[in-house]
């Protein structure tokens, strides 16, 4: 199983943050991690720009976006973007994106949400042949008429993984992409419901067995103290249990909420809930850093234990 953090923007002063992130893939690099996972914030900072800068600064992580939602822009821009960030960092952009949530796509961007799946179909139709230039891109689809040519191409293979929580986008993931990339699935609800649809229809298409990347907050505590991590996880990251995406997700598994989805409590613990990841058929973990305290000094000294223990657990699962 890979092992990787997500990197994002969070809070804070616009002007420190690209450096604070430029320290953190510094750090995820040099700890030996597998890959970055950063996360295309709504209101925040751009996750392929993110990429670009990353891959400046580092020589062989994997660097992935999760996930840029497709409605927000055509796929001949994102087609664009991720090539010109898969070039900056010299071919290690795992490129995640899926369909997005009502909430972001109807209520923030004024876009109707319809036929999801579909218009998912319909934007690789373009978004394919575009990565795999350079040509012409030639699309008539229900959602598209492309003609357009792109002397962009590939400077090495460029994974694409599908947010997939359904069996529709399953199956999509299995036929159409590398992969999935999933946050609020647990265990069971990997074990029973992703990692069969997906692989099934990855086999039916010819396709290898996909990568399923799972997402998950981690915080290193006393035991005593996880239930304080698992209610900070329910504080500041809740907003995606009113998705009834996700909602129907978590119906799969056992996790009611994503403070149950928190590998918490010492080092034993939290290896302990890697391994029932790995036994579900995860193949990439992505960790969510969850530090707990009542100070901004407490908040990153829990940070920085936490992902000191995680490099050395890391080196336990490979």
């Amino acid at each position: 199983m890979r092992i990787g953090v997500m990197i994002g923007p969070e809070r804070g002063d616009s002007a420190r943050k690209v450096d604070r992130m430029m320290k953190d893939i510094e750090w995820a690099e040099s700890a030996g991690m597998d890959t970055a996972w950063i996360p295309q914030v709504p209101t925040d900072f751009d996750a392929l720009i993110t990429v670009a800068l990353m891959g400046a600064r580092t020589t062989r992580i994997e660097l992935g976006t999760a996930v840029v939602p497709l409605q927000a822009q055509h796929p001949i821009a994102l087609a664009r973007q991720a090539l010109s960030a898969h070039a900056a960092s010299n071919g290690r952009l795992a490129l995640g994106l899926g369909p997005s949530h009502h909430w972001i796509v109807q209520d923030m961007l004024g876009i109707p949400y319809e036929r999801p799946a579909g218009f998912t179909r319909d934007y690789l139709d373009v978004l394919d042949q575009a990565l795999h230039g350079p040509g012409p891109v030639d699309v008539e689809n229900r959602s598209f008429t492309v003609h357009n040519p792109l002397e962009l191409g590939p400077v090495a293979p460029m994974p694409v993984f599908l947010a997939a929580l359904g069996p529709v986008m399953l199956n999509l993931a299995g036929e159409r992409a590398d992969g999935t990339i999933l946050w609020m699935a647990d265990e069971r609800a990997i074990e029973s419901h992703v990692v069969p649809r997906i692989t099934k229809a990855a086999d039916n298409a010819g396709r290898p067995a996909p990568r399923v990347i799972a997402g998950i907050p981690v915080c290193l505590c006393r035991p005593s103290e996880v239930d304080e991590a698992r209610s900070r996880a329910n504080r500041i990251l809740a907003e995606a249990e009113y998705s009834p995406n996700y909602q129907r997700l978590l119906d799969q598994g056992e996790a009611r909420d994503v403070g149950d989805l928190c590998a918490a409590g010492d080092e034993e613990a939290i290896l302990a809930r890697f391994r029932q990841f790995a036994d579900a058929g995860v193949t990439d973990l992505s960790m969510r850093l969850l530090p707990i305290g009542d100070t901004r000094d407490e908040l990153i000294a829990s940070k920085y234990r936490t992902r000191e223990v995680i490099a050395e657990l890391a080196k336990e699962l490979r």
